[in-house]
């Protein structure tokens, strides 16, 4: 199904649509413009024909020039008839340079509006490379066109997006369904037993897809605008606590030390639950990326209006060209790397529609390759 038919809109040729449109609206348009020139020209003639040969009568009286009965009667025919025939000959040559005119403007107009018409089409069949030139008919219109390819544009990195994400999602579900289907068929066919370390793969990659599900399921609510998020002042200290508590065993787990530095107590407006999972990925995600004996510091600080929260490690570091699309979706650094560390290449981006969505902002630093990484949330203070 494409975008067309999904909407509800059939296209169709585009000749034929032109057709209609000239037909339609130009032809409207000038048969709106001709019937007021007409009735302007109509009112114009009527009036003059009635006050004019009275006013001409009052002044030729006023006058005091001699003439018999007749001879005033007949300079107020004269007088009567050249005007209305040289009215009538200007209201005909002005109704005409007018419908001239305004001719040329319903066609220039349909010649801009058809371009309009013709990208839409596009547009809603999918095809969101469809631009608008600028017409040259006033601002209005050049807004009605830069409005227009903005949204386009906007359509078509949106699509794009979709279908990387698709894409992307069908990838990160292949490996672990491959692995439960080759597990199941080797105990199927007794070439392994249903033991603890069978079942322990098996549950790996089941664990693998819920936390996939999961990712998705978050990040499209956050970009969707529907998450359950209340904001309360709370101590920033709490969430560092509670954040780094967590996350202990793991780092115990691996050899990595996890330290924690706190220097304010100024509330914080966050939601508990959701800042407790921005800084849980950020800690997990530092986790993935640094080797054993080395260092993970969870700091809190109060700058300005923020509270600013920084998780550094001394890992594998970020190269600067990878830096700016750390936070989009399914991406990976080191994608081999990545996925045999567990990371969906989702967190950073959950991270970052939950941090936004209380007022802050999140962003990341590193001076290179092998050189660590600092990550930074920055949230409002509550107003106390």
């Amino acid at each position: 199904m494409t975008a067309a038919t999904a909407t509800g809109f059939e296209p169709g040729p585009a000749s034929t649509r032109t057709g209609r449109l000239r037909s339609g609206f130009a032809g409207r348009l000038l048969l709106a413009q001709a019937l007021v020139l007409v009735a302007g020209a109509l009112t114009t003639w009527l009036v003059a024909s009635a006050a004019g040969p009275s006013i001409f009568h009052d002044h030729l009286e006023r006058a005091g020039v001699g003439h018999t009965t007749s001879e005033t009667r007949h300079v107020e025919e004269a007088f009567a008839s050249a005007l209305l025939v040289s009215l009538s000959v200007a209201l005909l040559a002005a109704v005409t340079a007018a419908l001239g005119v305004s001719w040329y403007f319903s066609r220039r107009v349909q010649r801009s509006i058809s371009p309009v018409t013709a990208a839409a089409s596009q547009v809603a069949a999918g095809r969101y490379d469809a631009r608008v030139p600028d017409p040259g008919l006033g601002g209005e219109f050049a807004s009605l066109t830069r409005t227009f390819n903005a949204l386009a544009e906007r359509l078509g990195a949106v699509e794009t997006t979709r279908r990387k994400m698709l894409a992307d999602l069908a990838h990160e579900m292949r490996t672990p369904l491959a692995t439960i289907d080759a597990h199941l068929e080797a105990v199927e066919d007794g070439v392994r037993e249903l033991d603890e370390t069978t079942l322990g793969v098996l549950r790996a990659s089941t664990r693998r897809l819920r936390r996939l599900a999961e990712d998705v399921s978050a990040i499209s609510h956050a970009e969707e605008g529907r998450l359950d998020i209340d904001p309360q002042p709370v101590d920033p200290a709490s969430l560092v606590e509670g954040a780094a508590g967590a996350a202990r065993g793991r780092y115990a787990s691996k050899g990595v030390r996890l330290e924690t530095s706190i220097h304010t107590h100024d509330p914080v407006l966050a939601d508990t639950d959701r800042i407790g999972q921005v800084l849980t990925n950020l800690l997990d995600n530092a986790l993935r990326h640094t080797p054993p004996e080395g260092t993970v510091t969870l700091t809190c600080s109060r700058i300005d209006r923020w509270v600013q929260y920084t998780v550094a490690d001394t890992g594998a570091g970020i190269a600067g060209e990878h830096l700016g699309r750390l936070f989009d979706r399914f991406y990976r650094v080191d994608t081999a790397r990545d996925r045999n560390h567990g990371g969906s290449g989702i967190g950073l981006s959950i991270a970052k529609a939950l941090v936004e969505a209380h007022g802050g902002s999140i962003s990341v630093d590193s001076s290179g390759v092998d050189r660590g990484a600092t990550f930074t949330v920055r949230l409002p203070v509550a107003n106390t």
